[in-house]
């Protein structure tokens, strides 16, 4: 590689439900009159509740309906006298004809079963034992053999309304930006967050999601130039001890995947061997790829040559993947570097490259089986090599799931019997994993788990994420008994706070606020979800909204840079203040919530938060080298206000 093409070398300073109860009625054949209580409908009030505001007990649920569904109630409180006739025997119940076609145990459970073979999904996380009834697995045959032998998940058919128009986007989240610029590729809500406007007609090649149009990795190296050529832009080893010095303070907490402890007697034994012993290229990749990272976070340096030299590190690390052949071979090590790219690419305003490369990324975590329960592929693997599995499938886990809401993508990483409870605290001698950082590995992975089950897979497909109103109350407890599993620390802060513990303990606030804004995020999806049957519940979204909104301005407040550099951070903090823009303008809209919108303070808070990312997108925007992406979006906040 000539040297003219090489980037200037940098150097760095260290520089309850509410129960809804459901009154039963108790006959008697010895009385001829009863006085029979109306049957209490699980309304949409029950989540609402769960977010009511000290001033907000007596106002009214926005959307809710008034009146019961199933025709039989009164809609007023007065009891209604039964007089049963004697002329007539009593009807024996109807037994249901409709075959049941899931498995037994989500019947048992009445949890959603996807009805796969031979196992349901529901069963492999739940490592319980999956059976169907015979009629149910003869229409699976017939079904199978229909369409080829395979199954495909469909949405429900669309209405089309009395104006001859179809039905709006079943999420108010994806409702935000106006119709005219929503595009017609994927899901409407990948086309909205990401502001893409590529056609299905497109007639020539386009970009996936319209944004880094450009190849990721830039080409530096000669065709016989092999590891020896990488290896050889190594910069000095203080150089890059600044670099993973800084990796490790700013991209570790929110991704624990490689413990400290041990790379750094790998990396120390790596400089300790001569140029032609240095033949690892899965770790060589794995250094660099790291380096390309914490040179994204160095602060000391102006944007466009931290990011012209972040960019050739990663450039390296590509090399030396290829070096390793890792489409054809795969190691911890090289999976690990594929994890890291995939972070640095999104960074990167590389969303279409880091998405493309993920798919690779989970073909080769399935290829090595980190899927499967380290206990059953590698028995005979120290119990630090089985926690290492774990971890990195658990990287691997959360990149597909978080990625793939954020992009309205479905899932990928779906087949696996690795169990959360198994990753236990560190074994003495091994590793560093603190007693916080595994409490935050653990969080991290039940909360995807519950996420791909339940939002992923129907975002992808516009289809609403809950169909009934029980349903729904049911998905919000879920996501509370998740969150009721997270430690003290990270759910019981404030502003105050957290900003006092961020002088004691970065990484611990870092993996708070990276954690409550993943949380309130689909939380906030969770009640803005809409269909025939459920209403949006306004309050609940715009709560859960505002919390994880405030994440993100907490994190721009304490770690400016990071704010700026993770991708997924600021873009679901703008997905979120598109949500509160969308909640807001239907509110305004509708004549029975417009005079409650004008006084509720509920509301003012919500608009005070999209002035607030306003003004931090701005700031993001400002000067020559700022971000084009901040700008668009300022334009599209402000029509808000």
């Amino acid at each position: 590689m000539s040297s003219s093409q090489r980037p200037t070398d940098l150097s760095y300073g260290s520089g309850g439900h509410s129960g809804n109860s459901v009154h039963s009625i108790n006959s008697s054949s010895n009385t001829t009159n009863s006085a029979l209580s109306p049957i209490a409908i699980l309304t949409p009030t029950s989540a609402s509740t769960l977010y009511a505001s000290p001033d907000s007990a007596n106002q009214p649920f926005y959307g809710a309906k008034s009146e019961p569904e199933d025709g039989d109630g009164t809609g007023s409180g007065e009891s209604v006298t039964a007089i049963p006739s004697f002329a007539e025997p009593l009807k024996k119940k109807q037994k249901r004809n409709k075959p049941t076609l899931s498995c037994y145990e989500c019947v048992e459970r009445k949890t959603k079963c996807d009805r796969g073979r031979p196992h349901c999904l529901a069963c492999i996380k739940r490592q319980t034992e999956c059976k169907y009834a015979h009629v149910a697995n003869l229409l699976e045959e017939t079904s199978r053999s229909a369409t080829n032998g395979r199954r495909m998940t469909k949405p429900p058919k669309k209405k089309v309304t009395m104006s001859g128009m179809k039905p709006s986007v079943p999420n108010v989240a994806d409702r935000g930006i106006l119709i005219g610029r929503i595009a017609s590729r994927g899901s409407v809500a990948l086309s909205t967050g990401l502001l893409s406007n590529v056609t299905l007609s497109h007639p020539t090649a386009s970009n996936v999601f319209g944004i880094g149009s450009e190849h990721p990795f830039a080409n530096y190296w000669t065709c016989e130039g092999g590891l020896p050529e990488v290896i050889g832009v190594l910069p000095e080893k203080l150089q890059a001890d600044i670099l993973l010095s800084q990796y490790y303070e700013s991209v570790d907490p929110v991704y624990p995947i490689i413990d400290r402890h041990t790379f750094y007697l790998e990396y120390e034994h790596f400089w300790a061997l001569g140029d032609s012993e240095k033949n690892d290229a899965a770790f060589v990749s794995l250094i660099f790829t790291m380096m390309a990272l914490g040179t994204q976070f160095v602060s000391t340096t102006n944007p466009k040559d931290r990011k012209q030299t972040s960019e050739f590190y990663a450039s390296a690390g590509n090399q030396a993947l290829r070096m390793f052949s890792y489409l054809n071979t795969a190691s911890l090590h090289s999976v690990q570097a594929m994890v890291l790219v995939g972070y640095f690419l999104i960074n990167d305003n590389h969303a279409s490259d880091g998405w493309a490369f993920s798919g690779l990324l989970l073909r080769q975590a399935y290829a090595m089986g980190l899927h499967r329960d380290p206990n059953i592929v590698t028995p005979n693997a120290s119990d630090f090599e089985k926690q290492q599995r774990r971890k990195l499938w658990q990287a691997v886990l959360v990149q597909d799931t978080f990625l793939t809401v954020l992009l309205s993508l479905p899932p990928n990483a779906t087949h696996t019997d690795v169990k959360v409870e198994d990753f236990l605290d560190d074994s003495p001698g091994f590793g560093d994993s603190s007693p916080t950082d595994i409490a935050y590995i653990r969080g991290s992975w039940m909360l995807a788990n519950l996420v791909q089950e339940t939002i992923s897979s129907p975002r992808s497909l516009d289809v609403p994420i809950c169909s009934t109103q029980r349903q729904k109350s049911k998905l919000v407890a879920d996501f509370r008994a998740v969150y009721r599993s997270f430690p003290d620390v990270f759910r019981s802060w404030d502003q105050e706070s957290i900003a006092q513990l961020a002088c004691s303990n970065k990484r611990v606030v870092r993996q708070t606020l990276f954690l409550s804004s993943n949380y309130y995020h689909n939380l906030m999806l969770v009640h803005a979800s809409e269909s025939p049957d459920v209403p949006v519940n306004i309050r609940a979204t715009l709560e859960a909204a505002h919390e994880a909104i405030t994440s993100f301005f907490v994190l721009f407040t304490l770690f400016d840079t990071d704010a700026r550099v993770w991708w997924v951070f600021h873009h679901r903090a703008f997905l979120e203040a598109l949500c509160i823009g969308g909640v807001l303008r239907e509110a305004g809209r509708d004549p029975a919530t417009a005079d409650q919108f004008l006084r509720d303070p509920l509301f003012a808070r919500a608009k005070a938060d999209i002035t607030r990312m306003v003004q931090i997108l701005k700031i993001m925007a400002d000067g020559e080298q700022g971000s084009d992406d901040a700008r668009t979006r300022v334009a599209v906040l402000s029509e808000f206000l």
